[in-house]
């Protein structure tokens, strides 16, 4: 118990100190909350159809707000989009394209030599917490960070086990890779994690603030909540969602988030708290599947990229509404800023767009290209990517309306989509719709030489051709 109280005057001091130089009356500004889930899919929640996973939290805040059905990461695995969402800018320009090396799989399956990786996001980038931070928000990092050391230096006041570490070593003490002490031998971390969280909100005073929430769950390793596991080996899976393992990790995480709701229900800070929530990439497809989306994590198709999302923003988000445009989480910075009522940095690019005018009603935004570029690999295919070896090979992808263009860099193959008629990604156009392809294809290389990104060419002389 010292402890804990320990714990919590150390918070409260450090926030008093950083809230110095606000205002001294009440700041009526809203409060931010990201919720970013590591590796939860599409249809990984009730309120995106799952009929196994049970998330009644999420699914309520969900009816109250904004569900975008088309919403997408701009990267199939955690890293590059998490660089992205801090960044509100496309990989190319911050260079973080996958986790750890670009040369993924063995050597003689590679037909080219990927572009190197960067694996921090350099301090020189003023990110979306340094913007919120220089704006008079107090901020606060909880859980997995992935792109350096440590938060603090990109923006934040607090940290809560946030480190490089992609995932724990364990959900259960010690959690190895991660930064926190638990409080006892049997600790979950996500439990750990939200406590923390509890214990800054105990300590905010009339400043807004912003939380960036992102659990290392539901990241492997797969390691159940036991007291949910009778419910879940008992219950029938569905539609490709039969694990109970990690059906006990998504309920136990919904829970934690109804846990961080009751609070600033509780201390009438709810009402002007603007909750986005997503997924940093597709799930994981030897554990759960996206059906009709096809493949999973580390895939450029359907599976790996598109995010289940809501925003929750009582009095300014109509509740019960769903939207199709297609946003990606490059969107949340400019957003956000106009939310706080704070201008765009001048010398900082941002490629998202603002979805405040749909947020509040007021119009739609301008229909416009999404862009994806993975110019490395990254190994573990599967029955749905076509590919026993790679979830996917060096590429780029684009989405605009209805129709998608993927571009593999090995022997510049092409596959067209049309996600209105065939959302699974089944047939493929390319012989049939030339024009679409030409007009898809000079977006996509129009935008490639704007933000110049790099595209690998050089043969690998390690290649063992099949």
């Amino acid at each position: 118990m010292i402890k804990i109280l320990l714990r919590i005057t150390i918070i409260a001091i450090i926030i008093s100190l950083c809230a110095c130089n606000r205002k001294e009356k009440s700041d009526i500004r809203p409060n931010i909350l990201i919720v970013n889930i590591d590796d939860m899919g599409w249809k990984d929640a009730g309120f995106m159809g799952s009929e196994y996973y049970e998330t009644p939290v999420l699914d309520g805040l969900a009816a109250k707000g904004m569900i975008f059905t088309s919403a997408y990461a701009t990267a199939s695995n955690c890293a590059p989009s998490r660089a992205c969402m801090m960044s509100g800018q496309w990989t190319p320009r911050h260079g973080i394209y996958t986790v750890g090396s670009s040369e993924r799989g063995k050597s003689r399956d590679r037909k080219i030599i990927p572009v190197e990786n960067n694996t921090i996001l350099a301090d020189s980038c003023y990110t979306l917490a340094e913007a919120l931070n220089d704006a008079g928000y107090i901020t606060c990092h909880a859980g997995k960070w992935h792109l350096g050391e440590d938060p603090i230096t990109q923006g934040f006041d607090i940290n809560i086990g946030g480190c490089e570490a992609g995932n724990p070593g364990s959900y259960y003490p010690p959690y190895r890779n991660v930064p926190l002490e638990a409080p006892s031998d049997n600790y979950y971390l996500t439990d750990l994690i939200m406590d923390k969280v509890i214990e800054f909100l105990d300590t905010t005073f009339n400043s807004p603030f912003f939380i960036y929430y992102s659990p290392y769950a539901v990241h492997t390793p797969i390691e159940p909540v036991e007291e949910l596991m009778i419910k879940y080996n008992e219950k029938e899976g569905s539609n490709g969602q039969n694990n109970p393992e990690y059906a006990t990790m998504i309920e136990n995480l919904d829970t934690q988030i109804g846990r961080m709701v009751s609070i600033l229900r509780g201390k009438g800070k709810l009402e002007n708290t603007i909750m986005i929530f997503t997924s940093d990439n597709g799930g994981v497809y030897r554990i759960t599947k996206q059906w009709p989306l096809r493949a999973g994590k580390g895939s450029y198709y359907e599976g790996g990229i598109r995010e289940p999302m809501f925003v929750y923003w009582e009095g300014k988000v109509k509740a019960g509404t769903r939207n199709a445009t297609p946003v990606s989480n490059l969107d949340f910075y400019p957003t956000l800023l106009e939310v706080a009522g704070v201008p765009y940095p001048d010398d900082h690019t941002l490629d998202g767009t603002s979805l405040l005018p749909i947020l509040i009603g007021k119009g739609e935004i301008e229909e416009r290209p999404l862009f994806w570029h993975f110019p490395v690999y990254l190994e573990g295919g599967n029955m749905e990517t076509q590919d026993k070896l790679f979830r996917t090979r060096p590429g780029s992808v684009v989405r605009m309306g209805d129709w998608k263009l993927i571009e593999y860099f090995e022997n510049n193959d092409l596959e067209l989509y049309n996600l209105n008629e065939d959302i699974s990604e089944s047939k493929n156009l390319t012989g049939i719709n030339t024009l679409k392809v030409k007009e898809m294809y000079d977006i996509l290389e129009n935008w490639r030489q704007r933000v110049n990104a790099p595209v690998p060419y050089k043969l690998n002389t390690g290649y063992e051709s099949k």
